[in-house]
């Protein structure tokens, strides 16, 4: 197993190409399963919850090759319609092919989902849409098992937005029999990039990125050959790197309309940015302001920066509120971030973050993807040596990024246990 080690406290300088978007990825070849033949799917993030999607892909009987960016799957001999416990456990995304196999082969048995402890994140929603599509749905010994000869389109509204199953719902209408329409959609970006992918498949959608999404189904889809977006959250991440250690980074690749609410709190507690034609340059201040935040669905503050946003604040100037009301269990990275010397006090949902003049390096365990990045956030700005155990979290979801910390400056080594 490794681990990181950090020596904190450099400024750093240079360009970061983002990677592209893993959750975009992980739908958009989810959605293969929906033609037959040969798709082509570019700027892939070579990452493990890829590999584990490709794992599944190939568990069903597609042919899944992934090299350079670049992931190509061949779904004509989809021979097996279960998605086993063993692979779905470690990667709570793997539901997705439950809309698709059903939609195009009838049948469907999806191990329900595990993945980062930060919540529960139930899919009851999928299950429910579903249902309202005409698919019988049972759960028996921990599988979703459901089976329809033909879905058929049906007026669907989420009680709260949820992203896959968003996603999973659209794929499944795309070959219903009518018009589907999704009330109280999800609204990232992955879910507009994701739903351009489908019509590049031959999909008939209008909405997607607004709160009401109508999909009108078709006989069949075509394979694709498409990009996927660049990657928000890893460069949000390193624009917290930026303005902790006060460092110059310009983030080439980087999507800043995907970014607003990020952008916004980050220039209140600081940071500048300079729009330039080789990409986008954050610049960290001197000693960084405290400033507060709420976690929102899209297009409010992202809940996937919000363990970055604190390490940051950590050492702000002043006190900030953190308020999490996406998932219930999003505060695991405190315990770690109190190890450096933070002063940080957690009620319900709530954190008060109290800045302090400097975190210190200390031994840490990360617990889930987005708290192992806060952990590396804070490392770089801490005095002295960090080590952070269970990096395999991080591996879920930034794509080489010792090496692209490296690159502008940072020392970090990887080190097999």
């Amino acid at each position: 197993m490794d681990k990181l080690i950090i020596r904190g406290g450099r400024r750093l300088k240079g360009e970061v190409t983002i990677s592209g978007a893993k959750n975009a990825a992980l739908p958009i070849m989810a959605a293969s399963l929906l033609s037959s033949g040969y798709s082509t799917i570019h700027k892939v993030p070579n990452l493990r919850d890829i590999m584990t999607m490709g794992r599944l892909l190939a568990n069903l009987g597609a042919g899944f090759h992934y090299e350079e960016q670049k992931a190509i799957i061949n779904t004509e001999k989809i021979k097996i319609f279960e998605a086993p416990y063993d692979l779905v456990r470690t990667m709570r995304a793997s539901i997705l092919v439950l809309g698709p196999l059903l939609a195009k082969f009838g049948c469907a048995k999806v191990s329900l989902p595990g993945g980062c402890a930060i919540g529960a994140r139930p899919i009851n929603l999928h299950l429910m849409g579903l249902e309202k599509m005409g698919a019988d749905v049972k759960l028996e010994s921990g599988y979703v098992i459901a089976r329809a000869k033909r879905l058929r389109g049906a007026s669907i509204y989420f009680d709260m937005p949820t992203v896959t199953g968003t996603e999973n719902l659209m794929m499944a209408a795309t070959l219903a029999r009518g018009t589907t329409f999704l009330e109280n959609a999800a609204r990232e970006p992955e879910v507009a990039d994701f739903a351009s992918a489908l019509i590049s498949m031959g999909a008939r959608i209008k909405g997607a990125g607004e709160s009401i999404i109508e999909i009108e189904g078709v006989d069949e889809l075509r394979p694709m050959n498409y990009s996927i977006i660049p990657d928000r959250i890893e460069a949000g991440t390193f624009m917290t790197i930026a303005g902790i250690t006060g460092s110059d980074i310009t983030l080439k690749e980087c999507r800043i309309e995907h970014l607003d609410a990020l952008i916004m709190k980050l220039r209140d507690a600081g940071l500048l940015f300079e729009k330039r034609e080789e990409g986008l340059r954050v610049l960290g201040p001197a000693k960084l302001k405290s400033t507060n935040i709420k976690t929102m669905p899209y297009p409010g503050f992202p809940t996937d920066m919000q363990a970055q946003f604190m390490a940051l604040m950590s050492v702000a100037d002043g006190t900030s509120i953190i308020k999490e009301t996406i998932f219930e269990n999003r505060f695991m990275h405190v315990a770690e971030l109190m190890r450096m010397g933070a002063d940080i006090v957690v009620e319900g949902g709530i954190s008060t973050v109290k800045g302090i003049s400097k975190l210190k390096g200390a031994p840490l365990m990360a617990t889930d993807l987005r708290a192992s990045a806060s952990l590396v956030v804070a490392a770089l700005a801490a005095k002295g040596e960090t080590e952070i155990r269970r990096i395999y979290h991080l591996d879920r979801g930034y794509e080489k990024m010792e090496e692209k910390l490296r690159k502008i400056g940072a020392d970090v080594k990887r080190v097999n246990e």
